[in-house]
């Protein structure tokens, strides 16, 4: 789960398009159609409801209610990516008529300039460009970017990739070294990933040049944000919430990463969102210009990341206070903070860290956040959201249908949406396999189509079954990840036994396939348990249970009240069952509960609790909170042995 990656599988290839992914999964495709048929809709209607939409029509003016936030148009953005890439698998034509509606907003919002934001278009006008450290600009340019590239890449058209390219080329005459430019950048990262996007689908080289300026421009003395706020005269749109920046100033650059270089970066610090996006776009930059010096500081910040400030869950920020990381080992469970769209950037950043150099330890870190911390974030039905993702809770924690600062439910939508991206990646006679989702690929291999048909019932079952299908025998490369966390792995080949180790953790196969050829991995799904590092003290004598990607937890409705009273000894059992939300696997156990009954006006007593025997019954985390309210534990206290 944990440790540094090696420098294994150097050759280039790229996630295969998402119009070549067929998706056909039990575990996934029900999630993928609700979706489509609930979550697109829903957040749609909440743009609308909210006054989003309107807002582009820059009719507020002073006095009117609600007032355009700074943030608003990044929702917009999202949700058109997400449907992007909904119609780049399923046409329908009632969304692809909402999304075309939705642009041609934008585009009646874009000033002559080339500039689109709705809040400092009406509500601050004239002052563009002049709070970058606290007011998103560039954040919200970012995504209506990305939104441009996926809607393109989905459709054909350009109305909105358009859009996006007037814009990006004004922030590349407004930013940079030249004179009379600003030597500014965001602060919130994005539009750095944003850029690299715009570069790969463009071609054009001021793209990158603009994102490697804002990714090295960031830390740099002397202190952009310092001089912006003189300028400026004024606090900042988030002045008063940060009111003790004078106080400890290093602290509030590390809340923007910008305390250092980049380059010079060692520990993940800050908000987490912002870090992982910035992470993002320097892993970009190792792809695209093989920037070796970038790619040592990545391979040092994932380490620092994995192996001191990421939850068992994947989930990563571990305090409130900043949306972000506190220190070393410090990884409370009932007030984790764990941001959905902190668990999306790593999944971004992961998939980004294989593409540089194939380990999966990124690749199985990818998984552990994809199945765990952002599934979690959304219900089964597709209508409710995580904002954070405790790994406890006292039944308080529900999830909501919308939020005021609403990033993370389109930005998990465009995630879901977008999965078949993650699941293949292709290069020069190669196809390669990072996750085990049924369905198939479409791949070209020296002028041969071949199509890739993966069976499985992952991640329940550990058998996935890779046929190749090709109309005449092709050579091939075919390379498949074997999870870290599989202690027992057999491979066939054409039926034939194969050696399942492999350099980086991915096993490649080179030989001449033919049609019907088939690759079969059997993974080990027998459950786990897992403990936590010892300075970890939230889980000091406390053990995690997992099965494949899975992490398991226990909730009251299924376990009664009081789950802090309830544990496992260290030598029972763990068996599976059919009976989580959504028919899903259980992990059960017998354990012991502490009693309470003879505790009557009793507060503390030099003799234990007495303890009787109960069966504790683990549901995988993502699918917590959607039966009735009540407790929830992931970390349960272990006994000695039976």
């Amino acid at each position: 789960m944990t440790g540094e990656p090696g420098s294994a599988g150097r050759q280039r290839v790229a996630p295969l398009p998402l119009g070549q992914v067929r998706i056909d999964d039990d575990f996934w495709s029900p999630r993928i159609r609700r979706l489509r048929e609930q979550t697109l809709p829903v957040q749609y209607a909440r743009l609308v409801e909210t006054g989003r939409l309107d807002a582009l029509r820059l009719t507020w003016r002073p006095g009117d209610e609600p007032v355009p936030h700074v943030f608003w148009d990044s929702d917009v953005a999202k949700w058109i990516e997400a449907a992007s890439y909904s119609l780049a698998t399923v046409p329908d034509p009632e969304l692809e008529s909402r999304v075309d509606g939705a642009i041609e907003l934008l585009a009646g919002a874009q000033q002559p300039d080339g500039y689109l934001n709705t809040y400092f278009t009406v509500v601050q006008p004239g002052r563009r460009f002049t709070d970058l450290r606290d007011a998103h600009e560039l954040y919200c340019a970012g995504h209506l970017i990305e939104a441009g590239v996926a809607h393109h890449e989905a459709t054909g058209k350009r109305s909105l990739l358009d859009v996006a390219c007037r814009y990006a080329d004004l922030l590349d005459r407004e930013f940079g070294r030249g004179p009379g430019q600003r030597r500014g950048y965001d602060g919130h990262e994005e539009i750095e990933l944003a850029l690299m996007k715009l570069y790969r689908a463009t071609g054009a080289e001021r793209y990158l040049r603009l994102a490697a300026y804002f990714v090295d421009e960031r830390g740099q003395e002397p202190y952009y944000f310092d001089l912006e706020a003189e300028e400026r005269g004024t606090p900042g749109y988030f002045g008063d919430h940060f009111a003790d920046r004078e106080a400890d100033p290093r602290r509030y650059r590390e809340y923007l990463q910008a305390h250092l270089p980049v380059r010079k970066q060692t520990e993940v610090v800050g908000h987490a969102v912002r870090a992982m996006y910035l992470y993002s776009a320097m892993a970009d930059l190792v792809l695209d210009n093989g920037d070796e010096s970038l790619l040592d500081t990545c391979r040092t910040l994932w380490r620092h990341l994995t192996t001191r400030r990421m939850y068992v869950t994947g989930g990563i920020g571990s305090t409130a206070d900043i949306e972000g990381f506190s220190t070393d080992f410090d990884l409370p469970n009932e007030t984790a903070y764990a941001e959905t769209c902190a668990a999306i950037g790593l999944v971004f950043w992961a998939h980004r860290m294989v593409h540089a150099e194939r380990d999966r330890r990124y690749a199985d870190v990818l998984e552990r956040a994809l199945y765990n911390a952002v599934l979690a974030g959304v219900s089964l039905d597709g209508t409710r959201f995580f904002y954070d993702n405790p790994l406890a809770s006292a039944g308080a924690v529900q999830r909501r249908e919308w939020f005021g600062v609403a990033c993370c439910p389109p930005n998990l939508a465009r995630l879901l949406a977008s999965l078949g991206r993650y699941v293949y990646s292709a290069g020069p006679g190669e196809a390669v396999v990072h996750l085990f989702v049924a369905g198939g690929a479409r791949f070209e291999v020296g002028g041969v189509p071949v199509e890739l048909e993966q069976q499985t019932r992952y991640p329940w079952d550990g058998r996935v079954r890779l046929s190749v299908r090709a109309e005449r025998p092709v050579p091939l490369t075919l390379s498949v990840r074997v999870p870290g966390w599989s202690r027992r792995t057999r491979l066939t080949v054409a039926g034939e036994e194969h050696d399942p180790v492999g350099q980086g953790g991915y096993v490649s196969v080179r030989r001449t396939w033919r049609d019907g050829d088939e690759l079969v991995l059997d993974l080990d799904l027998s459950p786990r348990r897992t403990y936590a590092h010892p300075a970890v003290a939230a889980d000091a004598g406390r053990v995690a249970l997992e099965r494949g990607p899975l992490v398991h937890c226990l909730e009251q409705v299924d376990n009664g009240d009081r789950l802090s009273a309830l544990a496992l000894p260290a030598g029972a059992p763990l068996h599976t069952a059919s009976t989580g939300p959504d028919g899903a696997l259980s992990l059960l156990a017998e354990g012991m509960r502490d009693g309470a009954d003879d505790w009557q006006d009793i507060l503390y007593r030099n003799d234990p609790p007495s303890r009787q025997p109960a069966r504790l019954v683990a549901v995988p985390y993502c699918t917590w909170a959607n039966r009735e309210p009540g407790e929830m534990l992931v970390w349960v206290r272990e006994t000695g042995l039976p």
